[in-house]
């Protein structure tokens, strides 16, 4: 069985926030608050986008902006995101009415640390 890998969870958190930042500085109609938790659920791991940004976001620009928090993370985990190979895609889900941005669970199994 393969060893699960660690990381902290403030490490990976702070990781969170500079990808939001950095993707809301090349998507300037998302302005959102960088989020201060993570969301383990919906088969992603993920923040919600506010409902007044989805009456103008169109879907693509939601993948778009997913895709480059996704590509960010990937950069700063890269033992845990992209391992084998892997790309780090983002993900968009919505689940009655809220809109979800994160990135699809990793083929790895890891542990968030504090």
């Amino acid at each position: 069985m393969a060893q699960a890998t660690s990381i902290s969870l403030a490490k990976f958190t702070t990781s969170v926030q500079a990808a939001v930042k950095g993707a809301i500085a090349k998507h300037p109609k998302f302005k959102i608050e960088a989020p201060t938790s993570v969301s383990i659920s919906y088969l992603i791991r993920g923040f919600p986008i506010p409902d007044g940004l989805l009456k103008t976001a169109t879907l693509a620009e939601t993948q778009a902006f997913a895709n480059d928090v996704a590509a960010s993370l990937g950069k700063a985990h890269p033992d845990v995101l992209t391992a084998q190979g892997l790309t780090a895609q983002g993900a968009v889900i919505s689940i009655g009415g809220h809109v979800i941005v994160g990135i699809p669970p990793v083929a790895q199994t890891f542990q968030l640390e504090k």
